[in-house]
This record gives C-alpha cells, sequence and structure tokens, in this order.
C-alpha cells in the first residue's frame, strides 16, 4: 500500500511537470494539500508571526490533514507585513535571496516582498503559461510598458515572455512618442500595459497622424496593474483592433500572472497548482460559496522566501462555478470589481468607482477619460463626474450637449442610485498618467 502510494505521488508530479493546466480536479487537489501542509510546517518553524498566530488559533501544522482545515489557520493583512517591514515574514536564509520587490499601495510603509531564484523561475513560469495560453510565440515582437524596478509587473513579465520565446523590448513605462517609434521600427505586435495607459496610447498615436488600428502591426494587449471595466476593454479592442487579455497578480504572491484569461475571456484562470483561492465577506470574514461576490484570499502554497496563507489581498471577485469551454481545470475568477477600500458611502449608498466607469465605457459619446470628486457642501456630500466627450459629439449643439449630459445623468442614477453632478469637457482636458490611472479625487476632508 505504502509502496502504491508513492508511485501515485510520482505520477502526480511528473504529470505537474508535463501539463500543469490539465490536470483531473483531483490531481490538482492532491497537489494543494501537499503543498499546504508543507508551507504551513515550514512558516510555523520559520516566521515567528505564524507561528504565534497558529498557537493563538489552537492549531499546529499536524492538525492540517484536509484542504478545508485551511480555514483554521489565521489571515495574513497587509498591515501584517507592513508591522514586520522588512524581514519579519522572511522563511528562508538570507543568503538564499536574490531579489527584492516592494508594493506601496497608496499609503503607508511599503511591504517588502523577498524573492530566492526558484521564486522568480516559477513566477516567470506562469507568465510563459499564461502568454502560450492566448496564442502568443516566437514569431511575436512584445513590448513591455510596465514599469520596471521595485514594481514586479515590469521585470517579472519580461522573464516570462523570454521563456516564452518571444522577442523582449522593455520599454518601460512613459515617453510615449519613444514607445511609438519602436513599434514602427521593431513591428511590435503585442503589448503589456494598464488600460489607462493603453486610452492615452491611443491619443498620441492619433495626434502624430496615425491610425491605432492600420498604421501597426498589433494583435495582442496584456491588460493588469489596475481595476477596468469590461466596457474598457471593448473600447481598447475596438480602437486597436487587437484581443485583449485581462492579467491579475501582487506583488505578495510573486507578482503578475497570479490569475489570467484564456482565449474564451470568461473570467480569469488562476494558477491553482501555485496558489489557493477562498472568497470571504469582507465583514464577517465566512468564506462564501463559488458564484459569491467577496474578498479575494490567496494561499501561496510554492514559494520559499515568503510563503503567505491565507493572505486577503483586498480585490473583490467571484469564482466562476462552471468549467471553463477551454478545458482547463484551473478554476476562474471575475474580473477584478475594485477593492474592499475603494468603495465609499454617498448618501448611505455604497459606491464602487468601477460603476461609473462601466456606465461611461459603454457610451460611444464618450472619450478616454473621466474623474469622480467628492466634495462636501453644506454639510452633505457630493459626487461630481468629469467626463470627456469625443470630438465629434463635442463640437455639436448646446442642446446636444446638454441632451447627453442629461441622459450620462440619469444612466449613472440607475447604475449607482443616487444622482452625481455631471460636467462634460472637452477631450484630452483632464490629466494622463502612465502608470495607475488616478481617476478619484476626495476632497471631503479638505
Amino acid at each position: 500500500m505504502i509502496k502504491e502510494r508513492e508511485n501515485e505521488g510520482r505520477t502526480i508530479v511528473r504529470r505537474q511537470k508535463e501539463n500543469p493546466e490539465c490536470l483531473t480536479r483531483g490531481c490538482l487537489e492532491e497537489l494543494q494539500l501537499k503543498g499546504l501542509k508543507k508551507v504551513s510546517e515550514r512558516v510555523y518553524h520559520k516566521v515567528l508571526f505564524y507561528k504565534e498566530a497558529f498557537r493563538a488559533n489552537g492549531v499546529k501544522p499536524e492538525d492540517i490533514k484536509n484542504l478545508p482545515d485551511l480555514k483554521r489557520i489565521p489571515f495574513t493583512t497587509r498591515e501584517d507585513l507592513r508591522a514586520r517591514y522588512p524581514y519579519g515574514f522572511l522563511a528562508s536564509p538570507l543568503s538564499s535571496l536574490v531579489r527584492l520587490h516592494t508594493s506601496t499601495g497608496t499609503t503607508g510603509k511599503p511591504k517588502a516582498v523577498l524573492f530566492t531564484q526558484k521564486d522568480i523561475d516559477q513566477a516567470a513560469q506562469l507568465i510563459t503559461r499564461s502568454i502560450k495560453m492566448t496564442g502568443a510565440g516566437p514569431e511575436d515582437v512584445f513590448q513591455n510598458m510596465m514599469s520596471y524596478g521595485l514594481f514586479t509587473g515590469g521585470l517579472i513579465f519580461h522573464y516570462g515572455a523570454e521563456r516564452a520565446g518571444l522577442l523582449v523590448i522593455p520599454g518601460g513605462a512613459g515617453n510615449t512618442e519613444r514607445q511609438i517609434g519602436l513599434m514602427r521600427d521593431f513591428s511590435t505586435t503585442i503589448l503589456h500595459l494598464t488600460p489607462s495607459y493603453a486610452l492615452y496610447l491611443a491619443e498620441v498615436m492619433e495626434r502624430l497622424g496615425l491610425n491605432p488600428r492600420d498604421d501597426f502591426d498589433l494583435r495582442i494587449f496584456y491588460l493588469g496593474a489596475e481595476p477596468y471595466s469590461e466596457a474598457t476593454n471593448r473600447k481598447i479592442e475596438e480602437i486597436f483592433s487587437v484581443d485583449a487579455y485581462d492579467s491579475y497578480g501582487l506583488s505578495e504572491m510573486n507578482g503578475p500572472g497570479v490569475a489570467f484569461q484564456c482565449k474564451q475571456k470568461e473570467g480569469m484562470h488562476l494558477w491553482e497548482d501555485n496558489f489557493i483561492m477562498e472568497i470571504i465577506d469582507p465583514e464577517t470574514l465566512e468564506v462564501l460559496r463559488e458564484g459569491e461576490e467577496g474578498e479575494l484570499v490567496l494561499s501561496a502554497i510554492n514559494r520559499e522566501a515568503m510563503p503567505l496563507l491565507r493572505y486577503r489581498t483586498g480585490d473583490l471577485t467571484s469564482i466562476y462555478p462552471e468549467p471553463c469551454r477551454c478545458g482547463r481545470i484551473h478554476r476562474r475568477i471575475s474580473r477584478i470589481k475594485g477593492r474592499v477600500d475603494d468603495m465609499f458611502v454617498l448618501r448611505g449608498v455604497n459606491i464602487f468607482p468601477s460603476g461609473v466607469e462601466r456606465v461611461l465605457m459603454g457610451l460611444p459619446e464618450v472619450g478616454r477619460n473621466y474623474q469622480i470628486i467628492l466634495e462636501r457642501k453644506g454639510g452633505l456630500d457630493e459626487m461630481r463626474v468629469k467626463v470627456e466627450v469625443e470630438k465629434r459629439f463635442f463640437r455639436g449643439s448646446f442642446q446636444d450637449l446638454e441632451k447627453l449630459q442629461s441622459d450620462i445623468k440619469a444612466k449613472l442614477k440607475r447604475e449607482l442610485l443616487v444622482t452625481p453632478q455631471v460636467e462634460l469637457v472637452e477631450p484630452t482636458t483632464l490629466p494622463r498618467t502612465t502608470g495607475k490611472a488616478k481617476r478619484f479625487i476626495d476632497n471631503r476632508e479638505i
């Protein structure tokens, strides 16, 4: 019996190496349990935070006997990482580390994320897997327009693209006219960039007298690093005549490539041979059923330097209950709705900025940028939405603009259940950014 189990274990490992995308559900869960047991034992003995947290919950590594036992392990939060900056979650010797990245978010101390060479290799391999899933290969020229440096999105994606055999142009963020020159000179076919920068890129192309659809060889976009709506995705695909794929990742879990869209474009496959996912109610912390929307929680079961367990990502999504038509067994998560802390309350109504984008980007009259501004007037909170209008519509009559303004206000009211003020502005009026978009301004405390 023992020998049979050992043979089964070796078969599982061999199948994982040969094609980890097409494991049976049973084999995948066996891999997850094996990884969970191993990493629980490791962090209990190597990371003081987990030893104390395990003991506080009355659990030991040997108590983890099946996947549902994961619920017995306490959550890890961003605040925990910041409080123990820089080496508090290190589970490997300092001498084994080869890379440091940080994730700052918007406020507070940075979160240090440390990598061994194995961590780097595994992260790059997930990118390679994702790239190949979209039909890209050695015939493609890949221009990486994400920021390099302490942000994981640039370097990790770069390594994964090289492993996939693509010619990589490490363009980095910004310097847009030079980026356009590189695209034309080297016949770039694939871009990796933020959705907001993709829209700005089109504006610069047009300002230079170039057609984003016809004057380039672009065919695939990989979009990530900020929440965005399906309407924005469609707008980008239409402007450039490309296939745009959604990518999800976070520095704490290796960086980009934690989840990725396949050609079906129905959610993102989360690579469950590396991560165990849960969806929780961010208020009650109860684990939700598949299909219910909540906060994504991830456990990294293969990382060496900093294997985090039950890490609260702060990102809102849901798990698709049905299998993907592509045949991959790895379950899918829906497009990220936003972050738990993105939500604001206006006159008793919970509002996410993604709801505003969903309405605006679905309107042909609306341009490529908008801004949400919260203000306090006379003791009451007010929301003002500044909306860029396409040039051809802005040059219409005053009555047409007045009607458009009224229509946008009505559509936003139906979506948000509150009535915002709507201000129409000319194209390219609002600030642009080559990184993550800054479309939400809260002036209520000023």
